[in-house]
C-alpha cells in the first residue's frame, strides 16, 4: 500500500495541476484578448457596436455606431462607485475639449438604476451622452466586469486605447487623444 501512495500522490498532484491550467486558459475573456489587441497596436473594431442602448433620461436609443467618424471617449461607469465620481470632473471637462474637435465622451452606466443615475449626471455636471447598459451586455463585450473603466475609439470604429482604473487625472487622456485626434479619418 506505501509502495503506491508516492506515485498516487504524485498522479493527484498532476491531475489537479492540469485543472488548474485548463481553467486559467479557459477563463481567459475577451478583456484580456482586446488588451493585448491594443497593446501591440492591433487596434480592434469596438465591440457591439450595433448594440442600441437606452439614452438616459430618454425613451430613445443610440448605438456606438451612430459615433463612427467620430473619436468617442467611452466611459462605463455606476453611480455607486466613488472612483466614478472622482473622474466625473476630468471626463466634463475633457467633453468641453472634444466637442471643438468633433469628439465626444459617452458615458455608460453599468448595472446602474436609472434614477440613481440621472441624479449623478445632475450633481456631476455630466454635458456628454450617457446610455444605459441595464444589463451589461456592451460592458461584457468589452470585458469590464468593474467600473470606472475608459475606452477610446478612433474615427473608424477602433478601440485604440484603454485604461482599466480611474482617470486620475486628465494625463492619460491627454496624451491617448492627441494622437488619436490627430489621425485622418
Amino acid at each position: 500500500m506505501r509502495r503506491f501512495l508516492l506515485p498516487g500522490l504524485v498522479v493527484v498532484a498532476a491531475v489537479a495541476l492540469l485543472a488548474l491550467l485548463a481553467f486559467g486558459v479557459g477563463g481567459q475573456s475577451h478583456s484580456s484578448s482586446l488588451d493585448a489587441e491594443v497593446a501591440r497596436g492591433a487596434y480592434p473594431v469596438a465591440p457591439s457596436l450595433n448594440l442600441k442602448l437606452p439614452v438616459l433620461g430618454s425613451r430613445a436609443t443610440t448605438s456606438l455606431a451612430a459615433f463612427r467618424g467620430k473619436v468617442v471617449v467611452l466611459n462605463m461607469f455606476a453611480s455607486w462607485c466613488p472612483p466614478c465620481k472622482a473622474e466625473a470632473p476630468i471626463l466634463a471637462a475633457e467633453q468641453r475639449f472634444l466637442q471643438a474637435h468633433d469628439a465626444t465622451v459617452l458615458g455608460v452606466t453599468y448595472l446602474d438604476n436609472p434614477s440613481a443615475s440621472e441624479q449623478f449626471v445632475r450633481q456631476e455636471h455630466v454635458t456628454y451622452p450617457v446610455v444605459r447598459d441595464v444589463n451589461g451586455t456592451l460592458a461584457r463585450s468589452f470585458g469590464t466586469f468593474q467600473v470606472p473603466e475608459t475606452f477610446i475609439i478612433n474615427r473608424r470604429g477602433r478601440v485604440q486605447a484603454l485604461q482599466r482604473s480611474e482617470l486620475v487625472d486628465g494625463s492619460w487622456l491627454h496624451s491617448n487623444l492627441a494622437k488619436i485626434l490627430s489621425e485622418p479619418s
